[in-house]
């Protein structure tokens, strides 16, 4: 991949709307027979470029696919939980997105010119990354596109447009466009990563169902230079946007994020002419405490939104993650948090079946587990949006008098939802989970993400000091095992005797590990295991060789299974079997 900026990558950092990629021909546009790939990813976005390094560091070769030639245009997605901040972190470039980020964690919710609360959404220490960071989606696009252009085992083609599919029973052909000519293009898996109108969901005939909302809101981007704290502040019924709400957000380079709620009614052609838009910010910045700052406007668009998705996320050989498969609403900023994290789940099951280490079942679990997230995001957002924009009398009293109450009272603070923020899903009901036989407190039940937590690194230095989640292997299980004494040791060789490729990582009961004790609600000898993308799987007092071989063979999908029996799926002869460079 080339990137069409003469001044180099450091430049291309600072402008990346600027962008654009080179179309080069491929070899397989010229086969006599259609090439074929172990996985065919559509769709350059987010989701797609994180579902592609994530295989590839796995040894997985991805063709990556992309109708267009440069990355998205505004701001569009910005807000990025510390749950997809841990995902980049396994994809190589977390360091990157969280240094060029606005880290930020504090936000205040207004009555017309009354402050109502303010909220802290991660007061407890402990954690290497922050609640959440302001990053343009350009940014995160480009980050995860030179972090895959230095992946030797991604084809990244860009103008490549998918513009048929034909499913067989063991692989897909897809017709490609591009500005050359159309080629045939095979693949064992094709993950559909291309949106809210992919093109896949309609060459298959699907469709996405649930609820369009009838309001529309502007986003616009100014930039302005302001000394105040990253802070997230909405506004209900704010003087200067009467009867509407207002969201402001701080992102890098002094641009700041303004969606204003326009009603129904509004001509979004007319709503986005820069005439009609810098009243609004001049008003909004007035009754702030942005008074008399000068800004520029730099982005605008004008958005309906849906709460919706896929009724199935896999066709046959065709997996649906991200937009495609499922949308809501922005507020919570959980579309593009909840398509990483589609990623990160589907990228360990597709490795593992191309590896012959498990059959297809595992991939029906991918569906089974972010379909349940999808509910649980759609239900939330849903919930909020219904909140921000009542649609009758009766929800609007209700909503003013929660709003008044919050004020002096907790109780009512719980009801106010100005778009409760991503959290990642608790995996409570798959199949791949092993249930407790024994007693925990805390929320670290089977489904849920591992907690992170100061540790001492496993490599390095003697004494050296790392974080928790950066132990957990991005290619393999991983137990992690509580304590120093004889049933701590008892648990680590319940590892070694199973012959599973599962990684070790000890965490010593003491004062420098009482967090992450706590947080694990650990003692002597308590042992978790932890799948390639940091959910728990399963968790014992004490582990045996038996529970372990039992709960892995669960969490692949293959009860029943000892760890070395047969699989019914086949290695691709293209897959890379060592360990990643």
């Amino acid at each position: 991949m080339k990137l069409n900026d003469p001044a180099g990558p450091v430049q291309a950092e600072r402008d990346f709307q600027k962008l654009t990629f080179d179309y080069v021909p491929h070899a397989d546009q010229r086969a006599a027979t259609p090439a074929r790939h172990p996985v065919i990813v559509v769709g350059a976005g987010p989701v797609g470029l994180a579902l592609a390094i994530d295989l590839a560091q796995q040894n997985i070769p991805v063709v990556l696919l992309d109708n267009d030639n440069k990355l998205s245009t505004g701001s569009r997605a910005i807000c990025f939980s510390k749950r997809s901040l841990e995902i980049f972190d396994r994809l190589g470039c977390g360091d990157r997105m969280a240094a060029k980020g606005v880290s930020w964690k504090l936000g205040r919710v207004f009555l017309q010119d009354q402050q109502v609360y303010e909220f802290d959404l991660l007061p407890e220490s402990g954690h290497e990354r922050p609640a959440f960071v302001n990053l343009q989606q350009y940014y995160v696009e480009g980050f995860l596109a030179e972090r895959a252009a230095a992946l030797p085992l991604i084809d990244i083609r860009w103008n490549n447009r998918v513009s048929g599919i034909v499913q067989h029973a063991d692989h897909a052909e897809l017709t490609v466009e591009t500005p050359d000519c159309s080629y045939q293009l095979v693949g064992d898996w094709v993950a559909a990563c291309d949106g809210s109108r992919s093109m896949l969901r309609q060459l298959l005939g699907q469709e996405s169902k649930g609820r369009v909302f009838r309001d529309r809101f502007l986003i616009a981007d100014v930039k302005m230079e302001v000394d105040y704290p990253a802070e997230r502040w909405f506004w209900f019924d704010p003087e200067f946007h009467r009867n509407q709400s207002v969201l402001l957000h701080m992102q890098p380079d002094g641009v700041w994020r303004i969606d204003f709620q326009l009603g129904w009614d509004a001509d979004p052609d007319v709503e986005k002419r820069p005439e009609n838009i810098i009243p609004r910010v001049r008003a909004m910045l007035d009754a702030s405490p942005f008074k008399g700052a000068q800004f520029t406007l730099e982005w605008a668009s004008v958005y309906t939104f849906a709460c919706q998705r896929m009724d199935a996320f896999r066709h046959g050989r065709v997996l649906f993650a991200g937009d495609s498969a499922h949308g809501v609403s922005p507020f919570g900023a959980r579309g593009a948090n909840s398509g990483l994290q589609d990623a990160e789940n589907l990228a360990w099951k597709l490795a593992a079946v191309l590896r012959g280490e498990a059959g297809d079942a595992l991939l029906d679990s991918y569906a089974r587990e972010r379909e349940m997230a999808a509910d649980e995001n759609i239900l939330n957002s849903t919930r909020a949006t219904d909140f921000i924009t009542p649609k009758s009398e009766i929800s609007r009293l209700f909503r003013d008098a929660v709003l008044q109450l919050a004020r002096e009272y907790p109780f009512a603070r719980r009801m106010v939802n100005s778009g409760r923020l991503s959290v990642p899903a608790v995996l409570h009901d798959s199949v791949l989970n092993t249930a407790d036989a024994e007693s925990f407190g805390g929320p670290l039940r089977p489904g849920a993400v591992a907690a992170d937590a100061p540790v001492r690194a496993q490599a390095g230095p003697p004494g050296s000091r790392s974080w928790l989640m950066r132990q957990l292997g991005a290619t393999h299980f991983t137990a992690l095992v509580f304590g120093n004494g004889p049933l701590a040791e008892s648990s680590a060789q319940a590892v070694a005797e199973t012959g599973l490729p599962v990684d070790v990582v000890r965490i010593p009961i003491d004062e420098a590990h009482a967090l992450a004790v706590r947080r694990y609600d650990a003692r002597e000898g308590t042992t978790y295991l932890i799948r390639p993308d940091q959910h728990v799987a399963a968790r014992w007092r004490a582990a045996s060789a038996d529970k372990l071989r039992a709960a892995h063979a669960r969490a692949m999908c293959r009860p029943g299974q000892t760890a070395t029996g047969a699989s019914q799926a086949s290695i691709h002869p293209s897959i890379h079997t060592g360990a990643v460079a």
